[in-house]
């Protein structure tokens, strides 16, 4: 079972479409208007990630609905007070050499990236127009019957060990050459 579809309301619909189309290569698919009850409409809009059937990604754009002001927050993890990749989307990429692409392609637009090699799956990270955190990721290698059990025992864990897997984060600025070695063995 997918997931087929989250929705996220936001401020600005034309840099979100322009966020969600170019840097993220994303398809508007669909386009709803839903009168209010308290005057106007909201926009619902709907992005194909792989599939029309599910894996969508929707937004609301509620400049136009009276009752909702527009004094709301979008910024999912700072305005709860959480570290900004707390709460974030996370994407398929096909393979590493896929998910290289992609890093570059959002530092052509203008992105900052950051790179995190976790050990078993490596994933590039930046921010929408409404500092939402997204995500492209790869599993690099197979869950083991290991991994299983250690999940369950950890799980619940009053003192769990902390994981021994060695990350390697990297930010990548866009136009500077040189990526920034934030946690790894060359820091």
């Amino acid at each position: 079972m997918g997931i087929n579809h989250l929705a996220f309301a936001v401020k600005d619909m034309a840099a979100t479409h322009a966020f969600y189309t170019e840097s993220m290569g994303f398809e508007l698919v669909k386009t709803e208007i839903v009168p209010k009850e308290t005057g106007g409409f909201a926009r619902h809009a709907f992005y194909s990630t792989g599939s029309d059937r599910d894996q969508l990604i929707a937004f609301w754009d509620l400049a136009n609905d009276v009752g909702a002001g527009t004094d709301f927050k979008t910024d999912i993890s700072r305005d709860l007070g959480l570290e900004p990749l707390t709460n974030h989307i996370a994407f398929q990429a096909d393979d590493v050499d896929d998910l290289m692409a992609k890093k570059q392609h959002w530092l052509d637009h203008g992105n900052t990236v950051l790179e995190i090699d976790h050990g078993w799956v490596h994933s590039i990270y930046t921010e929408d127009p409404d500092k939402i955190a997204v995500e492209f990721a790869v599993v690099t290698r197979p869950f083991t019957d290991e991994d299983r059990t250690e999940a369950a025992a950890l799980l619940f864990a009053e003192e769990p060990t902390p994981s021994t897997e060695k990350i390697r984060a990297t930010l990548h600025q866009p136009g500077v050459d040189e990526p920034m070695v934030l946690m790894g063995a060359d820091s």
